[in-house]
């Protein structure tokens, strides 16, 4: 069995700058976009957050999404790893094509279910992937400074 160097230190911070990512990304940056591509409104929006449930159904969502982020940070790393030794790059290099070549391999596949069978427009995909390509990009740069 190979024992494989991980700072988990590294994976924790990268799974809060994914949660920072996401809270700005959908926030400040898209999140008028966002709304409006999910046929979201103003009013929805109010009305869900006076909900009584809204706020215990947020913590919960917000719990979950780290729990996830922590997954993807974890196996990223490892893609990072597999990278240096197969690829034998380092560094920078390594960590944005871990980033990239997890998003391109897994997530943009996947999520362009969204538009086929969903019914979501291209630009809500473009969207939402752009943010995981960014966030892999920043979590392959993070774990790989930290190796």
């Amino acid at each position: 069995m190979v024992d494989v160097p991980i700072n988990y230190i590294a994976v924790v911070v990268a799974a809060v700058v994914n949660m920072v990512l996401g809270f700005v990304w959908f926030g400040p940056l898209f999140g008028k976009q966002w709304m409006t591509l999910m046929g979201m409104t103003p009013e929805k929006m109010n009305e869900m957050k006076t909900s009584s449930e809204f706020k215990n159904k947020m913590m919960m969502s917000y719990g979950i999404a780290f729990v996830m982020a922590l997954i993807m940070a974890y196996v990223l790393v490892h893609s990072l790893i597999f990278a240096q030794s197969y690829l034998q790059i380092s560094g920078v290099s390594a960590g944005l094509m871990a980033g990239f070549w997890s998003w391109l391999g897994f997530v943009a596949p996947v999520t362009t279910g969204m538009v086929l069978w969903e019914g979501k427009s291209w630009k809500l995909w473009i969207l939402t992937s752009g943010y995981y390509l960014v966030a892999l990009l920043v979590m392959g740069l993070l774990l790989s400074y930290w190796m």
